[in-house]
């Protein structure tokens, strides 16, 4: 059998040096991210050089509608790969296979749902964002393509995170960046056409997303089938497809708080959008592309957070307490350090990026470097943040970090702008990310020192004790993923 071929183990993150290990775990997620967001970036480019500010208005009011609909499926993704994750680290792939199987339906019938029901409702969905009318028919041509491509999508994102659940983080920046690649091609071609490729306008841009994304899954599908990897489901396995309701239980009642998390985060920006757009489309335009640079300053702490929650989660499953909250202090540490640099060169390059986007003259570049200057420095707080909720959502506590979102995104930031607008005008708005992320780190740091998250499991029934082997898929009874922590303070 060739290397091409040869069966992939996951990789084990429950041994081994801990800063090193995490950093070259989660550079090829911030690899990952950052060609996601230069993916959108350039599109914005495209869109705007070739079809004006109030295209660029459009996409930016349909990307928010697309992120809170991925934020809807991050939980279920999330929860099944921290349960793939502590399945691996107590070298239980059987479990692994059976969490696979099940969340995987789950996850595509869902997206189906969405997609369905986006492409019924989307005038009433872009009326609830108070769509300028100017943008409302640009808007809609874009988000029903979008809507079109949301199970490809998800699929995708499903995929790769179960497989950075495995150790693998690697296989998904290949395969982002092929889809990233396909979208930039092929996005200025379906814009103005070329040959007899003929122009769509805005909507080419939405159905360059769709090829990328539905091109890109089929082949990260494929691959992983032909080098036989341990979580694909073949032969007798694909019987797994069939929802397990012990497992699915599990996957949405710890995966529906992780999603919320989401769907908060959705919530206050689709809000702030609201009241954004009551300003016009100029300050909506300025603060959708200041709003594109600020994901690339979040960068850092995503792709640290999703490797410390891996890392953390197998390290869990193999009952290396003593491991975690150095993996936690690992993560803060290269979050300062790298979220912090990029708020530097925000602030002394900011203009120059945002004239790759805007006129350099026009008012709108004063607006958004404005609005940077006043927030941006507030996302490394944020990302202190990501990084301690990633490390007590792998044992499973879920709903303290939902409920310190809930009280700092949507009461305090959202109540900050909307309370405030009246006295200080635009100001509130962008000012409500430092208020919010204040609050954030705050609680996030309490919890992590004073809560209860190190008693807590995402699975119910221990493990065998130790030195019980664990399921081989050779008959010997299969384990559970850990309850009690040991080694920890």
């Amino acid at each position: 059998m060739d290397d091409k071929t040869a069966p992939r183990r996951p990789r084990d993150l429950t041994s081994g040096p801990i800063a090193s290990t995490l950093l070259m775990f989660a550079l090829p997620v911030l690899g990952s991210n950052v060609l996601q967001s230069l993916n959108g970036s350039i599109n914005s480019v495209w869109v705007g050089r070739f079809l004006g500010e109030t295209a660029l208005a459009a996409t930016s009011n349909a990307n928010l509608v697309l992120f809170l609909l991925l934020g809807t499926m991050f939980g279920i993704g999330m929860a099944a790969t921290i349960l793939v994750a502590q399945s691996v680290g107590a070298r239980d792939m059987v479990e692994a296979r059976r969490i696979v199987g099940t969340s995987a339906t789950f996850f595509f019938l869902v997206s189906l749902v969405f997609a369905l029901g986006g492409w019924l409702w989307v005038d009433q969905i872009l009326g609830l964002l108070g769509t300028p009318a100017d943008v409302m028919p640009l808007a809609r041509a874009y988000l029903v393509i979008i809507f079109a491509a949301v199970p490809a999508t998800n699929l995708l994102s499903f995929v790769m995170t179960i497989l950075r659940g495995a150790g693998d983080s690697r296989t998904p920046f290949y395969f982002m960046a092929f889809a990233v690649l396909l979208d930039i091609v092929l996005n200025p071609l379906f814009i103005i056409g070329f040959g007899p490729i003929p122009g769509f306008g805005i909507a080419g841009s939405a159905l360059a997303t769709l090829i990328g994304q539905t091109v890109s899954v089929a082949a990260i599908l494929i691959l992983l089938y032909r080098r036989k990897h341990p979580l694909r489901l073949a032969g007798a396995d694909l019987a797994l497809l069939k929802p397990d309701p012990r497992l699915l239980r599990i996957v949405v009642t710890k995966g529906i708080p992780m999603g919320l998390q989401m769907i908060v985060i959705s919530m206050a920006a689709l809000v702030l959008m609201g009241m954004v757009n009551g300003y016009g489309s100029q300050v909506a335009a300025a603060y959708g592309i200041a709003a594109q640079l600020w994901t690339y300053v979040q960068m850092p702490a995503l792709a640290i957070g999703a490797a410390v929650s891996s890392m953390a989660a197998q390290n869990v499953g193999a009952r290396r307490w003593d491991r975690i909250g150095r993996i936690a202090a690992a993560g803060v540490g290269f979050n300062l350090l790298l979220t912090g640099t990029l708020v530097l060169l925000l602030y002394v390059f900011d203009r120059s990026l945002l004239g790759l986007f805007l006129a350099a003259d026009g008012a709108a570049v004063d607006i958004a470097q404005h609005i940077n200057n006043v927030a941006s420095w507030s996302f490394i707080l944020f990302g202190v943040t990501i990084v301690l909720f990633a490390t007590v959502r792998a044992t499973g506590a879920v709903m303290p970090p939902l409920i310190i979102l809930v009280i700092s995104v949507l009461f305090i930031r959202t109540g900050f702008a909307y309370a405030l607008r009246d006295t200080l005008g635009q100001e509130a708005l962008w000012w409500s990310f430092p208020a919010g992320s204040i609050a954030s780190l705050a609680l996030a740091a309490a919890y992590y020192r004073f809560g209860g998250w190190r008693t807590m499991h995402m699975i119910e029934e221990e493990r065998p004790a130790a030195g019980e082997p664990p399921d081989t898929g050779l008959g010997v009874p299969r384990g559970r993923a850990g309850l009690a922590p040991q080694g920890e303070n």
